[in-house]
């Protein structure tokens, strides 16, 4: 059917299903059969046998996919008349012969089955057109909090910035011109102020990045991981030159995806592995490729370090979220969230397992370049 005549249904369809007036319901109905009769009686006149059938049964079709029940029933009821009358032995009369029976049962049955089969299929449609209306709307509504969201946290935080340095500042200074004068307890107040105010200050500047990558626009490139986890790599050598790190990386693919969000993914995930197995005398860090598709790749980093517990691994990616207590290990909680909405948004998966003490496998799929 061609593009306009599938427009013209659907906007005609449309507008039937919006009028409620019973009369243009009915007299669609009436026309429909109407219509297959006249087509009907020409089939006849040109000798085309048992033609009415179909043209009726079509027509109660018709009628019950745009009008409703009510309005099926009534073209099954004057497509039976029709049908009678015009073409069951005798014709011209309501009487049936016993020979022409069977046919006309027939007939009847067809077009209850025919108009019954529509109107359920009509009903699913309907069922499912509202639910993809209440997704798009949930959706939108979704998304529209999201943003408002995302907007409060990063006014918030840049509001945040202002008098966090004049706390940490004038601490600084109390610190340097006041030492002298201060005991030990107040000394180590002091330090703890001056301890608290970075943490919250990296705090800010995570939650910070964490929602400009939200906001930020993709673009979406060929990328290599073999050289992008090289890169990464490097800046952390100044970091690790005091340890005995192991890396491994096997053949990683070129996938599709925005290149410096793809970098802050690598280097959290890398950063992440580095910190956790600070505890081992020789750490030892895996990068490669799990499992390749046809249009898909995961990727993975394994390490030997502190692991996990695998009950609390659905908490491993949310904000804030941390398994292990900050005297234990530094960090804000926010790196790994930060990496799961990148691969979120390239349209990817994260997971991980691991277990206490015995070290942690992330991995997160990108499509392929």
């Amino acid at each position: 059917m061609p593009v306009w005549a599938r427009r013209l249904l659907a906007l005609w369809d449309l507008e039937l299903h919006s009028v409620r007036s019973p009369i243009l319901r009915y007299g669609f109905s009436a026309v429909c059969v109407a219509l297959a009769f006249g087509v009907a009686l020409g089939l006849q006149h040109y000798q085309f046998r048992d033609a009415e059938v179909p043209v009726f049964t079509l027509a109660i079709a018709i009628a019950t996919w745009y009008a409703g029940i009510g309005p099926s029933a009534l073209a099954i009821l004057i497509s039976i008349l029709l049908f009678d009358y015009f073409f069951t032995e005798p014709l011209y009369s309501f009487e049936i012969s016993g020979k022409e029976l069977p046919y006309f049962l027939i007939f009847i049955a067809w077009g209850i089955i025919v108009a019954s089969f529509a109107a359920v299929r009509r009903r699913i449609e309907d069922r499912l057109r509202r639910t993809q209306e209440e997704l798009a709307k949930r959706a939108a509504d979704l998304e529209a909090a999201n943003k408002e969201l995302e907007s409060f946290t990063y006014s918030v935080s840049h509001d945040l910035r202002a008098p966090l340095r004049h706390v940490a500042g004038y601490a600084e200074l109390l610190q340097k011109h006041s030492a002298s004068v201060l005991d030990d307890k107040a000394r180590r107040y002091m330090a703890m102020i001056l301890e608290a105010s970075k943490r919250m200050g990296d705090l800010i500047d995570d939650l910070l990045g964490f929602s400009r990558i939200g906001r930020a626009e993709a673009r979406m490139t060929a990328v290599n991981l073999d050289s992008l986890v090289r890169e990464a790599i490097a800046e952390f050598g100044q970091d690790t030159k005091d340890r005995d790190i192991s890396w491994t990386i096997g053949a990683l693919p070129v996938c599709c995806g925005d290149r410096s969000m793809l970098k802050v993914a690598i280097v959290n995930l890398l950063s992440n592995a580095v910190k956790f197995t600070r505890i081992r005398p020789r750490a030892k860090i895996e990068i490669g490729c799990a499992e390749e598709k046809d249009d898909r790749v995961e990727i993975f980093v394994r390490d030997n370090g502190a692991g996990f517990d695998m009950r609390y691994a659905n908490k491993l990616f949310g904000v804030f979220q941390r398994l292990h207590r900050a005297e234990e290990f530094e960090g804000t909680g926010i790196g790994l969230a930060t990496v799961q909405r990148i691969i979120h948004r390239h349209g990817g998966t994260v997971r991980a397992e691991g277990a206490v003490d015995q070290g942690a496998t992330l991995y997160f799929s990108l499509p392929r370049a």
